[in-house]
């Protein structure tokens, strides 16, 4: 079976501080996780087995997040996250995006031009 990861896209023009970016991507990874236990629960159980790999890749706008949204969500688990606006972001701003767990495959062919965070 392939390698399963979970992939989680931040974008870096909210800028975020080290801790509010570290809240969101939880957020993203949880959310993201209990779409796939739903979706796909053998690459789920794999993915604990293996070491619950997670990537964390940055994107520079929100056009380019939706972007990935849109397209990756027709085949994969997905989670878009949109903050509170409680500290340092706007009411209802999308911070990130959680993909998977799923085949790493899969989702690098949304990813995979991606650099890391």
């Amino acid at each position: 079976m392939a390698n399963i990861k979970q992939v989680i896209v931040v974008r870096k023009d909210l800028g975020m501080k080290t801790g509010k970016i570290a809240a969101q991507t939880a957020h993203a990874s949880l959310e993201a996780l209990e779409k796939a236990k739903k979706k796909n629960p053998r690459e789920v159980e794999k993915w604990k087995k293996t070491g619950m790999e997670k990537v964390v890749l940055k994107v520079e706008s929100k056009k380019e997040l939706l972007e990935i949204f849109t397209a990756a969500k027709k085949e994969l688990p997905t989670a878009l996250i949109k903050d509170a606006g409680r500290t340092q972001v706007t009411p209802d701003s999308i911070t990130c995006l959680g993909i998977g767990p799923a085949e790493e495959s899969k989702i690098d062919k949304y990813t995979g031009h991606l650099k890391l965070l």
